[in-house]
């Protein structure tokens, strides 16, 4: 081997570390909500918990029960739907968690007294899951 092949093979084990270190930090980076979501995803992190919402269901990214009631919270942003009955978009959200029972009666979430802050927030959060 000369030197010049040499020296290629150890410029590319200079730039693996960098590379990698570049792509653990992309990972890193909040995730912002779709175009016309408003509220602070990072804030409808913490409320989430403050809610106690992983109680009941499982959330991406928020450490809760073994044990769930309500379903997964993942991928809200890819349902059709809503509590089977809502078109999938921010408004009916806020208005499933701020009023659960306003859109079924007999659903088993309770009414946990979120904020409409809050509900933009948790909703924010939730759709960039």
């Amino acid at each position: 081997m000369d030197g010049a092949e040499r020296s290629s093979g150890s410029g590319a084990l200079k730039t693996l570390p960098m590379l990698l270190l570049a792509l653990a930090l992309a990972g890193c980076t909040p995730k912002r909500p779709p175009a016309g979501v408003q509220g602070d995803p990072e804030r409808g992190k913490i409320a989430v918990s403050q809610y106690a919402c992983q109680s009941c269901h499982l959330i991406p990214g928020v450490p809760g029960s073994k044990v769930y009631v309500g379903r997964p919270l993942s991928d809200m942003a890819r349902r059709k739907v809503l509590a089977g009955a809502l078109p999938n978009d921010q408004a009916s959200l806020v208005r499933w968690i701020r009023d659960p029972q306003s859109v079924d009666p007999h659903t088993a979430m309770p009414d946990m007294g979120v904020s409409e802050r809050d509900a933009l927030d948790i909703s924010a959060y939730l759709l960039t899951q």
